[in-house]
């Protein structure tokens, strides 16, 4: 008998498989960036159908077996509305986190930096889009950060000391946006990804 792990994740995206399964890519809280199999989740009886579409943020039940991992249970966190203008802001975050993160590496700080970023991003009562942008880059150079692929001493900032998209975080991050973006750049350019 396999064991039944529960955890909150992000769904940053997945490819359909046969009729009407999934294969999901998941970032975990507890197990970092998990593939898993949702079987029968595109049928319209599914009771996960809501909870693992593409960026909604779940709690699911998790078994690890000779195969891989499978999603055996989902509930729904928070599920993007179609009005929502931040998502395609947040699925260029998930790409990239999906290309940079390697599988089942734990990271808290990952995590919680993207589920900041998608609590303020997929607000359907958000209407300062204009800020948007500089989630963007204050999330993406957390990403990098995270992963070791940008040091916070070389921004001279606290905005890695926490994963808050304030609004005293956001301006901090306006004053430093020129450097934000050269480093951003450089770091995306040595993953040779």
């Amino acid at each position: 008998m396999y064991q039944k792990y529960h955890t909150e994740a992000l769904v940053l995206g997945g490819n359909d498989a046969g009729e009407s399964d999934r294969t999901l890519v998941l970032l975990t809280r507890d197990f970092g960036l998990v593939k898993a199999r949702a079987t029968a989740v595109r049928s319209e009886r599914s009771k996960m159908r809501y909870a693992l579409q593409h960026y909604s943020r779940s709690y699911v039940s998790l078994v690890k077996g000779k195969r891989g991992w499978r999603v055996a249970g989902a509930t729904a966190v928070r599920i993007p509305s179609r009005e929502s203008v931040g998502i395609s802001t947040f699925a260029r975050i998930a790409e990239l986190a999906m290309r940079l993160t390697g599988s089942d590496e734990k990271n808290e700080y990952l995590f919680d930096a993207l589920a900041e970023a998608h609590t303020t991003l997929l607000d359907k009562y958000s209407s300062q889009t204009a800020v948007f942008p500089t989630v963007e880059i204050v999330c993406v150079a957390r990403v990098l950060f995270a992963l070791g692929y940008l040091s916070a001493e070389a921004l001279q900032t606290t905005l890695f000391t926490h994963t808050a998209y304030g609004d005293e975080h956001l301006q901090e991050a306006e004053v430093l946006k020129e450097t934000m973006l050269k480093s951003i750049n450089r770091a995306i350019a040595e993953t040779h990804l």
